[in-house]
């Protein structure tokens, strides 16, 4: 707690000293009966936090929201208390990160992804509230061993799947680092003290390796008369434990388990000592990288190589200005942290258009879980490096096409996409693009829109969202018409009629699980593709079959329906139809299922609709004596050894027995066995059965069976 007010003392004068130490007093008062799950008192947790972020160079308004962090949700402090206080800055500060906190993450993944989201809206609104939360959250995994070892590995893996790749993609790689570290040491106890006690056993022969390199490219700096600084850095356990992992190498065969930093004046001197240092020494090929001419998407500058000594040992040289150096510490911090050579609020701002352009995306994103999964693609993507005609370097995932390319530039080019060229040559749509790829796309005004055949082979999860948004914004009356079409045939094919399932009080229910204000917007996440049709089905039949109340009988009598085939007990006046799901035909044992608007249908009772139907929708039903005066449609199935022998013997036997045949279809299986399913029309369960035995006799037939479909 100490050691905080010195350094108050030390970086911050007149006014912001004075907030500050009334923000150190205020906290302190707050938290005086608090306990951490160590015993220690609570206070030492702000101080930590601001502590983390006077070394990052914070403004004095981050550091005190940093140290009042946790009093409106932990404290009878208000949110009134601090406006008064410190004002509204330092509020907006502090609420943004308490709103945080009081979300929990749980198992369930809604939750998490909703968390998730807010977090983004939050750094939106103010880029310098995530960055106390990740302070926030780096003190917290430095002591982590006070929690038991369920929640520990909760609290690794959340940190190691969201803060980590976020303070990575701000340039932040003091925290990004320790972070990944501090997660690995919970997530995999036995692989951290691994690499802690092999890389300590190295440690002395690899200073001593270190001090040598060092010592060459000092005298390299000398004899160009260039000054700069010349060090080792170890590289961080996380990412040896990632290359060993996703390369499947051993400790002895990562060679590069410490990098040596080249920091010099200016740009130019870079290339200068890079082209020296590959006189010297031998460069590995495919292990050089310009990050100056083209750099991260956390605006990550430096020159990478890997060369090879004298000795045979391999090792990686990285060669940067002290300007670039700053960022690659420092990330967006480091435009707090120098005030006296500040960037220009434009450069700030281009550093988090991203984050922008999330939000951007979020607005036509509904589900919480799809706005995670397109996040985390742009969060964890591999980079691929490709130019436009003006050489404008852009970042894709790898895999990518010029869709991809398209969407990247803006989301009108994307959307009027008609073509594409690949290092001047025309190239189909679905061209997975190469590192240093030159790409123009073709464009038209009267282009509709994007394919939704796109979705099939695009990698940038920022442009599935922007084809779907378009799909949801441009073509609304379009997807409305699609989607409830696409449902009522999937009920169709369920046997069930859309108008009957789709009530006030079934939609009722769809839309708490969905977040749907109108079946129209429910049928146009159908269209263009943001839900399935089964996820909204399923609920739809579950809320039918259990949930819906049983509609009021009259009084029970016996009734012949108007085709004089089917009796029901306990109707009167209601229409009969038969179910295409199980195709009843007489002889078959049945039941009559009571509808909202349909009457009766009439279902086989094995009918697999039946099954959690609510028993008190269930009528018993018969065949009358009358058989032969109405035709019904039963489905068979043959599989065959080739598709000409089903069609042969399905046409003679139905031929034979002057049957009618009403639909066809056929396909082969993963074996190569044809399957063909032919609809009959017929009047009894022996014609069936017959017919079966006859189909069963050709040669070359597998199998003949009656379906439900």
């Amino acid at each position: 707690m100490e050691s905080v007010l010195m350094k108050i003392y030390e970086f911050y004068t007149g006014g912001d000293r004075d907030m500050l130490l009334r923000a150190y007093d205020f906290a302190k008062e707050a938290h005086r009966n608090q306990r951490r799950a160590s015993g220690e008192p609570y206070f030492i947790h702000p101080c930590a936090v601001a502590e983390i972020l006077v070394d990052l160079g914070l403004d004095a308004e981050t550091v005190a929201g940093a140290l009042l962090h946790d009093v409106i949700e932990d404290t009878p402090a208000t949110e009134e208390d601090v406006r008064r206080e410190f004002g509204e800055g330092v509020l907006t500060l502090v609420s943004g990160v308490t709103k945080l906190d009081k979300i929990v993450f749980k198992s369930q993944e809604e939750e998490e992804a909703e968390n998730f989201r807010k977090i983004f809206i939050a750094m939106a609104k103010d880029i310098r509230v995530i960055i106390i939360k990740l302070a926030d959250r780096l003190h917290n995994m430095r002591s982590l061993n006070y929690l038991s070892k369920e929640r520990q590995q909760k609290m690794a893996r959340e940190t190691l799947d969201i803060y980590a790749p976020i303070a990575g993609r701000l340039g932040i790689s003091q925290i990004k680092c320790e972070l990944e570290d501090l997660c690995l040491k919970y997530l995999d106890p036995a692989a951290f003290e691994f690499l802690v006690e092999s890389i300590h056993q190295k440690l002395e022969e690899r200073n001593r390796f270190v001090d040598y390199v060092v010592e060459e490219i000092n005298a390299i700096l000398t004899e160009s008369k260039i000054h700069g600084e010349v060090f080792g850095r170890p590289k961080h356990f996380y990412s040896i434990y990632k290359k060993m992992k996703d390369k499947h190498k051993t400790l002895d065969q990562i060679y590069d388990l410490t990098a040596v930093r080249v920091i010099v004046g200016t740009v130019d001197e870079c290339y200068e000592v890079f082209g020296k240092i590959h006189k010297r020494w031998k460069p590995i090929p495919g292990r050089i990288k310009d990050y100056i001419a083209t750099p991260k998407p956390n605006f990550y500058q430096s020159l990478h190589t890997t060369v090879v000594t004298n000795f045979g040992q391999p090792f990686e040289i990285q060669i940067r200005t002290e300007e670039m150096h700053r960022t690659a510490e420092y990330g967006i911090a480091a435009h707090w942290k120098y005030k006296e050579q500040r960037e220009e609020e434009s450069s700030l701002d281009a550093r988090i258009a991203w984050i922008r352009e999330v939000m951007e995306l979020q607005g036509g994103l509904k589900d919480s879980k799809e706005f995670m999964d397109t996040v985390k693609g742009e969060l964890y993507s591999t980079e691929l490096l490709v130019f436009t005609p003006k050489s404008k370097v852009i970042s894709l995932p790898m895999g990518a096409t010029p869709v991809d390319f398209a969407y990247a530039i803006h989301s009108e080019i994307g959307n009027h996409c008609t073509g594409a060229k690949v290092n001047g040559k025309i190239v189909p749509l679905n061209t997975q693009l190469e590192l240093g790829d030159v790409v123009e796309i073709i464009t038209s005004p009267t282009s509709k829109g994007p394919s939704r055949d796109w979705l099939k082979f695009i990698k940038s999860s920022s442009a599935r969202a922007k084809i779907k948004s378009f799909y949801k914004k441009e073509m609304k009356d379009d997807n409305i018409r699609l989607g409830r079409t696409m449902l009522e045939e999937a009920a169709k094919r369920k046997g069930m009629v859309l108008s009957e399932l789709v009530t006030p009080e079934s939609f009722k229910k769809v839309s708490e699980k969905l977040s749907f204000d109108t079946p129209d917007e429910m049928y146009s996440a159908i269209g263009y593709g943001a839900i399935s049709t089964n996820q909204v089905l399923f609920k739809l039949m579950d809320y039918f079959r259990k949930e819906a109340p049983a509609p009021i009988l009259p009084t029970p009598f016996k009734e012949k329906n108007a085709k004089g085939s089917v009796t029901i007990k306990g109707m009167s006046g209601l229409l009969v139809s038969f179910a295409g799901c199980c195709s009843p035909v007489p002889g078959d044992e049945i039941v009559g299922f009571v509808t909202r608007g349909r009457g009766i249908v009439i279902h086989r009772k094995d009918c697999p609709n039946m099954k959690n139907a609510d028993p008190a929708r269930l009528q018993p039903a018969e065949w009358t004596a009358q058989e032969g005066q109405a035709r019904f449609k039963a489905s068979i199935v043959v599989l065959a050894e080739e598709q000409g022998a089903a069609l042969s013997a399905i046409s003679a036997s139905i031929a034979e027995m002057k049957l009618e045949i009403s639909s066809i279809n056929g396909r082969y299986d993963k074996n190569n066995s044809a399957i063909v399913e032919v609809g009959v029309a017929l009047t009894n369960r022996q014609d069936v059965e017959v017919l079966i035995g006859k189909i069963r006799q050709h040669p070359k037939i597998l199998d003949v069976r009656r379906t439900a479909n």
